[in-house]
């Protein structure tokens, strides 16, 4: 007897089709499951690895990839047991910022970095903060070289030389020493904040970030919104800057660190809060 071939038994017994990400969600809203859970997990993997590179691409070698990852998952994993499909963000958006807060956090409990380069940062953030107060706008970096005695090489060499710190404690956007802070992209990202006074609070600063991103220079403003907004790593808007990725980072770094330096003015009373204005 001849034995059925493949294709004979394809059209016996046809391939069930794998569910899409609509129904997993429907599934596990209703049912709650492990298996279900995993299967989303599986789904939405590439969100971590896309994270751990995002951030490997500017951190020193001997911070750990594999730990970077291990704690993404555990976001990943928050994210889908605390994710409300009614706050109106997509679970995309939202697990981006719970699994990259993630990596962030535990970046700080490391504390990986040396306190020199936290002392620089704070020093050129200083600066700025001074500067921009006499001048009523934000420095060049003519200015802040000159503010800060050093050539301007010297100056985008110290830019240079604390731009790891932008990926994880500059990109705080309140003090690096303030543990409640938060990153420009749990800011930016959480529409549903948990109370009214969380979520007048967070609506307060978004309309500080928004007012100050007028005021940048259209390259800091436009990296800003390439990488946070976008999702872009700092290979693609290299290539679409026509600029080397370690010159990104220092504007990257630049643009933080101006953005902490407004912040610390308006929380010294030094510039007024700008007016909420209200969503529709």
């Amino acid at each position: 007897m001849t034995p059925p071939s493949a294709s004979s038994e394809a059209k016996a017994y046809p391939a069930i089709p794998s569910p899409n990400a609509q129904e997993l969600w429907q599934r596990y809203h209703h049912q709650g499951d492990a298996d279900i859970e995993n299967e989303l997990v599986v789904k939405y993997l590439p969100l971590v690895s896309a994270a751990v590179a995002r951030l490997a691409m500017t951190l020193p070698d001997h911070v750990d990839r594999d730990d970077l990852n291990s704690v993404g998952l555990v976001g990943l994993l928050q994210a889908l047991r605390n994710f409300d499909p009614t706050c109106g963000a997509t679970f995309e958006t939202y697990a981006r910022m719970r699994v990259r807060g993630a990596m962030l956090d535990e970046l700080r409990r490391m504390d990986w970095m040396p306190r020199t380069i936290h002392e620089k940062a704070r020093k050129i953030q200083n600066a700025m903060v001074q500067l921009e107060q006499k001048l009523g706008k934000p420095a060049t970096d003519v200015q802040m070289a000159k503010a800060l005695s050093l050539t301007l090489p010297e100056y985008l060499q110290a830019v240079d030389e604390v731009r790891p710190a932008a990926f994880v404690c500059l990109d705080a956007v309140s003090s690096p020493d303030d543990s409640e802070g938060g990153s420009l992209h749990e800011i930016i990202g959480n529409d549903a904040a948990e109370n009214p006074v969380e979520q007048a609070s967070t609506q307060e600063m978004k309309q500080v970030i928004f007012e100050r991103l007028k005021e940048l220079p259209d390259i800091q403003r436009k990296v800003l919104a390439l990488y946070y907004v976008e999702d872009m790593n700092l290979r693609e808007i290299a290539e679409a800057f026509n600029l080397t990725e370690s010159r990104i980072c220092q504007i990257h770094a630049q643009a933080i660190l101006s953005m902490r330096a407004h912040v610390q003015r308006l929380e010294a009373g030094l510039v007024k809060f700008p007016a909420i204005v209200s969503q529709p």
